[in-house]
């Protein structure tokens, strides 16, 4: 099966970025999230009734308080209606506390659950969709643009039919009220609608762009702090300090904009609304002095017409939110949307008792991006159960393609690759990967214990079978000269251990996963060479019973393969024993003595069997 680009891995779905035709659909499936929390959203919203219902009884409570007053009646009935207002306004407060208590934890569990959900997705992505992204703007996804999603799913969504309530309970009381008021009130609304619509246009591109550069200020700040020693080492400390802030500045420019844009935006409803109200004022003070409506009734409707205009003001903020938050959805779903191309097949099977058995029969692969440029053409390479192959060659020959394709990291273009005679893209891909162990040359530890990076080959390994495979691995001495042991942090990436001893707790972890299958992708050519040697050890403890597969500089290791494979421009062109290959005079033979041609004494043949070829060389 092909590679895919990330264009090809990205399903129909991506049309829903249309920036157009996008937003009601974004809304709908960012709102789907909200689905396991429908009771309480449902009490919230009971509540947000009750609250807003009590909000509006407030102003005729006022009415009757001042029509009172004016008409001089006892001070039993003012309090009375004082008493009243104070209940109404205690309801309310009880059922606002309510609303916002299960709203605030309904959209926590949401962004949590997005962000699971978006985590658990990107690991299952294959790896060719990491050689295209940068860490740092999958991290700015997350965290930044996942938060923004809150704003939508809970606050703004109940926000809105809040101020929904108030403002069709307060028309509807005002125009049973004072129509007449009430046609001069609403005469602003259009104005509003029309100025929201291109504000909203606005404000969502504003908000796109502002999230972008973020996540590239982002990536640079995971970049530097993860590789803080080459930076210092190079002293590109202005050098970083400039880009990044360059990125910041560019996203403080665009935030400030929309900032500028939505305080325009608010300003404009608040002349708009409040000139509105300030008209309706003079006009019903007339209609209290021709007697067509009392003090107490004028005070209530412009009460009513404050709550309507906070209400329209409240919408053209949340309109923004909507803008916001749906800019930022689009990139979180543009990744939930790549469908992974590596997946199991229908009716996979479980790969138990492995024997270790490696075909790669008729091989071709090319990377999704160079196509034009074919990997492997026409690979052959067979290891029996237990066997050890070697892989050498030039630089770019295809050694870690090759092995990058047994636990499909890559699926290949053409022919097969089985395990124990099953094309392994019938096999769960789990039980694949569970049966092959992994070297690299460059070791990647994680930044908690030493216990924990070796348990990460066996999750539930008791802590005899960690120091057991320490002491395989030949790391259980220079362990236990820690103050703290096991437990020592080793640092982001290990920093804390040399590269012998990043690599031996590599080794100890490939050991307590104990795989059918290993491969070591030149595990000590980058190590000096007493750390060579112990690391060697260790290796040769790892590979036995195993079939292993060995890229290697390093003829102690190529010696001792059961059978070399070397390959030129993606092709196998020899294959057989050191010594076969030596009398052969091939490629392998003149790589071997490329390497030793310095060496006055050197004829082929000559080197000791233990002697190491150097780090760097072609094969």
């Amino acid at each position: 099966m092909p590679q895919k680009s990330d264009k090809e891995i990205v399903s129909t779905k991506q049309s829903a970025t249309d920036e157009k035709k996008g937003s009601p659909r974004d809304l709908l499936r960012l709102l789907s999230y909200t689905k396991p929390y429908r009771l309480r959203l449902g009490i919230a919203l009971i509540s947000m009734v009750i609250a807003s219902a009590f909000g509006l009884l407030a102003p005729q409570v006022v009415r009757q308080i001042t029509d009172a007053a004016f008409n001089r009646r006892n001070s039993e009935e003012l309090n009375r209606l004082a008493l009243i207002m104070l209940g109404v306004f205690a309801v309310q407060a009880a059922f606002s506390f309510l609303r916002s208590y299960l709203l605030s934890y309904t959209g926590e569990r949401i962004v949590a659950d997005v962000r699971t959900e978006l985590y658990t997705h990107l690991t299952n992505l294959p790896v060719a969709f990491y050689e295209n992204r940068r860490v740092g703007e999958l991290t700015s996804r997350l965290a930044s643009d996942v938060s923004v999603i809150q704003t939508v799913t809970t606050g703004s969504v109940t926000e809105l039919l809040r101020i929904a309530l108030l403002l069709a309970g307060g028309i509807g009381i005002i125009a049973w009220t004072n129509p007449r008021l009430t046609a001069i009130m609403l005469a602003v609304v259009p104005v509003i609608i029309v100025g929201a619509i291109f504000y909203g246009r606005y404000v969502r591109r504003l908000s796109t762009r502002v999230q972008d550069q973020l996540a590239e200020a982002s990536t640079i700040l995971q970049e530097t702090l993860s590789a803080i020693r080459i930076v210092q080492s190079f002293v590109r400390e202005d050098y970083e300090r400039g880009r990044y802030g360059e990125r910041i500045r560019e996203a403080l420019k665009l935030a400030v904009r929309s900032s500028v844009a939505n305080g325009s935006f608010v300003a404009f409803i608040i002349l708009v609304v409040y000139g509105g109200i300030a008209f309706v004022l003079w006009v019903g003070s007339r209609m209290v002095l021709s007697g067509e409506m009392t003090a107490g009734g004028l005070i209530a409707f412009i009460l009513y017409t404050f709550v309507i205009g906070g209400s329209i003001g409240g919408m053209a903020e949340i309109y923004g939110q909507f803008q916001r938050a749906i800019g930022a959805s689009r990139r979180v779903f543009e990744l939930l949307d790549m469908k992974p191309s590596i997946v199991d097949a229908p009716g996979a099977r479980s790969l138990d008792r492995v024997k270790g058995r490696v075909e790669l029969d008729a091989v071709g692969f090319s990377y999704a991006q160079e196509r034009s440029a074919p990997v492997l053409k026409n690979v052959d390479v067979e290891a029996r159960p237990g066997e050890v192959v070697a892989l050498v060659g030039p630089s770019g020959a295809g050694k870690s393609t090759l092995v990058s394709l047994i636990p499909r990291f890559y699926d290949v273009d053409s022919g097969a690759v089985r395990v124990d005679d099953i094309d392994i893209k019938n096999i769960k891909l789990s039980d694949l990967r569970r049966a092959i162990g992994i070297v690299p040359q460059e070791t990647v530890l994680f930044g908690g214990t030493i216990r924990e990076n070796i348990a990460y080959g066996k999750l539930d390994a008791a802590d005899h079978e960690i120091e057991a495979a320490a002491r395989a691995a030949h790391a259980h001495e220079f362990v236990s000269a820690f103050p703290e042991g096991y437990a020592t942090v080793v640092g982001e990436r290990g920093v804390k251990l040399s590269g012998g001893e990043r690599q031996r707790i590599a080794i100890a972890r490939a050991l307590l996963k104990n795989p059918a299958i290993l491969i070591l992708d030149e595990a000590t050519s980058s190590l000096d060479s007493e750390s060579e040697k112990l690391v060697q050890d260790a290796l040769d403890t790892l590979m036995q019973g195993r079939t292993t597969f060995v890229i290697a500089h390093r003829l102690s290791t190529v010696r001792r393969a059961d059978r070399i494979v070397v390959l030129e421009s993606g092709r196998v062109i020899e294959e057989g024993t050191h010594e076969e290959l030596l009398a052969r005079g091939g490629l392998y033979k003149r790589l071997y003595e490329i390497q030793f041609r310095d060496r006055p004494s050197f004829t082929a043949g000559s080197v000791p069997s233990e002697e190491l070829l150097r780090p760097g060389s072609s094969v």
